[in-house]
């Protein structure tokens, strides 16, 4: 713990988001060998296998690549994900905004608000990472999420947020 929070920041995302967020940092959206992933996998809690298995992450050949936001399958739902990395639920939100505008991006955050946060502070850190090593198209995506936020924000509030009362019916007034 004391080597992530002195090389990530203080951050407290999940394994499979510490391990993309370093990858997206040495490699960004390149390939790179297995066997390198392999190691930054393990020194993050986690195994190239499963980041592949929770769809961040493509991997054959000895060789490993990160997705694209616009890569991401548009069947996607948190609902039926049982391993979503803040990562990968970051992504997906972008790849919403930029094809359906802030209400759909609304409506999908309801769906995760325990997300919420986390999803916005990996947003500023991709955007700053970004714009500190040139990769204006990638800053772009991750500026007009932060730039959106709060319509996304109102947006999922008025589509009501899983599991939370819609209203105060039940007392009768």
């Amino acid at each position: 713990m004391i080597n992530r929070t002195i090389t990530e920041g203080g951050d407290d995302f999940d394994a499979d988001t510490q391990f993309a967020l370093s990858w997206f940092d040495e490699q960004g959206w390149s390939e790179g060998e297995f066997g390198k992933a392999d190691v930054l996998a393990r020194a993050k809690g986690t195994s190239v296998i499963g980041v592949a298995d929770a769809g961040v992450l493509e991997t054959g050949a000895g060789k490993v690549r990160l997705l694209k936001w616009s890569q991401y399958p548009n069947d996607w739902s948190p609902e039926r994900d049982n391993h979503t990395p803040v990562w990968e639920a970051l992504h997906q939100l972008t790849r919403i905004l930029n094809q359906y505008g802030e209400s759909a991006a609304g409506s999908l955050i309801a769906k995760m608000p325990e997300r919420s946060e986390a999803i916005r502070q990996l947003g500023y850190r991709l955007y700053t990472l970004c714009e500190r090593k040139g990769w204006a198209e990638d800053a772009r995506a991750y500026n007009e999420l932060i730039g959106a936020w709060s319509a996304i924000v109102v947006a999922s509030l008025e589509v009501g947020h899983k599991g939370e009362q819609m209203g105060l019916d039940q007392f009768g007034e």
